[in-house]
């Protein structure tokens, strides 16, 4: 009991330190790739802080693996680098026993991630997708700089010579006005200015000592020139306050679905394909059975007794006959064909990405199996060889699984195979290098019993 204690409290430290390290080095790419987006808009703190929150859950997912594989490296390295690991075997414990608390543990984590990665995760995905959507509608604020056309507001083209940047103020103001079909409006002043109303649903621009002219599109004779002392423009600021949608409606992707709702799918998929199927088979066994090989049947009564022109003139006309008939049949026969091949496709899609939710976070578990033993092997506890040992079998494991979807998209293997890949191929590799380890072999040894 003492031992297995201990063994998890090696465990702890690094177990947090990678699986938040590799939360930081996600949310790090993600601002990378999405800071764009966030800034230069107006966007509230606590909107931004929201997209950073739904964007830590897929994060949190693919972290802890990472961090039990991580850990169990430091452990087991830093134990084997101090030979407490051979103290223990010398007490008649086998690594097995030594890594039973740590297996425990996994399993513990495999449940909790499901957990999160089916209830919890798709939820997060499809807020984040909405807030997504609603921040790339909300336009950029906009800030009047001198001697740039400024074409934000719907409708109008904004042009100040010179711009006060402490008060505001606007000197040499020209504004095209292209909101009417039948004619343009060009107005200038020497001074304006330009604010919000108090419900950011307007924008006011006023103007000061200016001229409008007027210019009639259909009657290019028809100009006008008025002038006026203070001249206010109210426009409709469309998309310049931020406004979230409701998140309960709008289609979901696969992503964004729990396990039961994308079985559901599944089934209302095998009901479509057993429907095109029967119809199918209804145009293969009715019209080709009974409509043609009757019909050609029965207009080839009593021809025996007729003149061999006659003959050939009844087989012209069957022939025709047979010819328009499957003409008519191909058309229907190939879209039934092509739907069944898709609802295939978008079920196999499915099937793969339930697997998928099983088996992410089935590495939890998996990666024990490898990081013990060869924590035990490279009898090294540092950060530098722990994490380049992590790197290189998460690499492994999201090739394989990645893979293993590309494979089952194409219809090279099963659903459950290519969704479940990643987890055949690390788990072989780490019963391997576990066994191997409990039984203390050396390479010359395995390649001894390989060749017998």
């Amino acid at each position: 009991m003492l031992i297995s204690l201990y063994v998890l409290r090696l465990h702890v430290g690094p177990f947090l330190f990678g699986t938040l390290t590799v939360m930081f080095l996600f949310l790090l790419q993600f601002l990378m790739n999405n800071l764009d987006k966030l800034i230069g808009k107006g966007l509230d703190n606590a909107i931004i802080m929201q997209v950073i929150a739904l964007s830590l859950s897929w994060m949190i997912v693919l972290a802890i693996p990472m961090g039990v594989l991580f850990s169990t490296l430091m452990a087991f390295g830093s134990m084997s680098a101090a030979h407490e690991t051979t103290i223990i075997k010398s007490g008649g414990r086998s690594l097995w026993r030594m890594m039973l608390p740590i297996i425990i543990v996994g399993a513990g984590l495999f449940y909790g991630v499901y957990w999160f990665n089916d209830t919890i995760l798709p939820e997060s995905n499809h807020r984040f997708k909405i807030l997504m959507q609603d921040i790339q509608r909300k336009k950029p604020t906009f800030a009047i700089d001198e001697g740039r056309f400024i074409t934000q507001l719907e409708g109008y083209t904004i042009l100040a010579r010179k711009v006060d940047t402490t008060t505001g103020a606007m000197y040499g103001v020209t504004i095209y006005d292209n909101g009417f079909n039948t004619r343009t409006n060009v107005l200038s002043a020497d001074t304006g200015s330009i604010k919000f109303s108090s419900d950011y649903s307007r924008v006011i621009v006023t103007l000061q000592n200016g001229e409008v002219h007027q210019l009639q599109k259909q009657k290019r004779t028809d100009f006008r020139i008025m002038r006026f002392t203070k001249h206010m423009i109210s426009i409709a600021a469309r998309d310049f306050l931020f406004q979230q949608s409701d998140v309960s409606p709008g289609s979901r992707g696969d992503r964004e679905m729990s396990i039961a709702d994308m079985r559901e799918i599944v089934n209302q998929t095998d009901i479509s394909i057993h429907a095109t199927q029967q119809r199918i088979d209804t145009l293969m066994n009715d019209h080709y059975a009974e409509m043609i090989y009757a019909r050609l049947a029965n207009d080839s009564v009593g021809l025996t007794a007729s003149s061999q022109s006659t003959i050939n003139i009844n087989n012209d006309e069957i022939q025709k006959r047979v010819l328009n008939r499957l003409s008519m049949l191909r058309s229907p026969m190939e879209s039934d064909l092509f739907q069944a091949s898709e609802l295939q496709k978008k079920k196999k899609a499915y099937l793969v990405e339930i697997y998928k939710k099983y088996s992410i976070p089935c590495a939890c578990l998996v990666f024990v199996f490898i990081g013990c033993p060869l924590g035990m092997l490279s009898k090294r506890g540092n950060f530098g060889i722990s994490a380049a040992i992590s790197l290189i079998f998460y690499v492994i494991f999201w090739a394989c699984l990645i893979g293993g979807e590309k494979l089952a998209d194409r219809n090279l293997i099963s659903a459950e195979v290519g969704g479940w890949f990643g987890i055949y191929v690390t788990g072989f590799i780490g019963l391997a290098l576990t066994f191997i380890m409990n039984n203390e072999w050396s390479i010359k040894d395995l390649w001894l019993k390989v060749k017998r």
